[in-house]
């Protein structure tokens, strides 16, 4: 009899593949088009973010929930640029399809929580998902009108698409939105200070995207980064949430994993496998801190306060949702590892007793059924390779 905890970790290892699924935007540097997974990451985050301009009743929890999975079916639909001829259709149908087969992969009550997010997204008649649709409209406008050079035929779908396009219902959905994305357009400055230092965060937030991490995606084909890495640790902290060593707010872990981080836009990824010694462990805790303080305060002082707050939070690793959060934080490295036949455990030469001081002990003191799960999963590979 499969356990819900199989059927969890193969809905995870097949979303895993929303990281190949490339868009048409842009990062904010045009070095290379985004994918869909990362994408899903920063729309997190511009919730988060903008949640002082959601209409009344809007639950920003619910809106980041569904901006998590409203791509997923992309996996096997692809992703359509709103400029190009498309059957709407039959896209649309195919979606469905791919929907029903994605969650079909939790367990059944899960599954169909989940479905019905999607499915509340995709029919936009609630708050939370009129104002999810509204920011999964504006992220590409202003992905194009914020970067560094953004192409001659992208400002010209964000004219169209301001002007007659789907982005209109900004107007009524997020009217600050609309007014700043015409004023840039216009080549002028926003007048909302507040507005205008929100989203400077979330375009220094882009940058998540180019920070490359030590394990491999599961295809093998390149390092994943940071940002796409997020999308998919909330997801895991999300799914297995019911398998907390201790009563969490789901809502505040995610949080914690949508910022946990940022601070590597500064000082970049430490991979858990690296020998440090104390000096330049403390270092990087300082250089992180630094990180945090710098980002966090391009905010509006409240909001980068709070944020802050949140985010030492999660390193103190001492509050409930906090330990969970870090040990979640812990498995999807792992089961990459596993999917590439040993990844970065081959570089640096890992054996199954650093494995379980250095991963287990995290993951066992916040989620144990958790661990014993992976651990089961990965031994083999240490047996076969002689690295017990």
């Amino acid at each position: 009899m499969t356990s819900d905890l199989q059927q969890q970790f193969e809905f995870l290892s097949e979303i895993e593949r929303l990281r190949q699924v490339d868009r048409q935007t842009l990062l904010l540097d045009g070095s290379r088009q985004e994918n869909s997974a990362e994408h899903s990451w920063h729309l997190a985050l511009y919730a988060l973010v903008f949640a002082p301009y959601a209409p009344p009743g809007v639950s920003i929890p619910r809106v980041i929930q569904m901006l998590l999975l409203h791509d997923i079916v992309e996996i096997d639909v692809g992703d359509h640029p709103i400029d190009e001829p498309t059957n709407w259709t039959a896209v649309a149908e195919a979606e469905d399809r791919a929907q029903k087969r994605i969650f079909d992969l939790l367990p059944d009550v899960q599954g169909q929580a989940l479905q019905a997010l999607w499915q509340e997204f995709e029919a936009a008649e609630t708050v939370d998902a009129r104002f999810a649709k509204a920011l999964d409209y504006c992220q590409p406008i202003f992905q194009t009108l914020c970067a560094v050079s953004p192409p001659v035929d992208h400002m010209r779908v964000v004219k169209e698409n301001l002007t007659t396009g789907r982005a209109t219902t900004l107007k009524d959905r997020f009217p600050e939105a609309f007014s700043a994305a015409n004023t840039l357009l216009a080549g002028q400055e926003i007048e909302d200070e507040a507005f205008a230092a929100r989203l400077a965060f979330l375009s220094e937030a882009d940058r998540l995207k180019t920070i490359l991490r030590a394990s491999r995606i599961a295809a093998g084909t390149r390092f994943e980064n940071s940002a796409e890495h997020s999308w998919h640790i909330m997801l895991y902290g999300w799914v297995l949430a019911d398998h907390s060593a201790a009563d969490i707010q789901a809502h505040r872990v995610l949080t914690m994993l949508l910022l946990h981080d940022l601070v590597e836009i500064d000082a970049g990824d430490v991979p858990i496998h690296s020998k440090l010694d104390a000096d330049t462990l403390a270092r990087i805790e300082a250089e992180e801190l630094a990180a945090a303080q710098r980002l966090f305060g391009l905010l509006p002082e409240a909001q980068g306060e709070q944020y802050l707050k949140i985010w030492q939070e999660f390193e103190a690793s001492q509050s409930p949702d906090a330990i969970y959060a870090k040990s979640i934080d812990r498995v999807q490295p792992v089961l990459l590892n596993i999917a590439t036949g040993g990844g970065s455990w081959i570089e640096y030469d890992v054996t199954l007793p650093q494995i379980d001081a250095r991963v287990g002990a995290k993951v066992a003191r916040g989620a144990p059924k958790v661990w014993d799960h992976v651990r089961a999963r990965l031994l083999p590979w240490f047996t076969e390779h002689g690295r017990l």
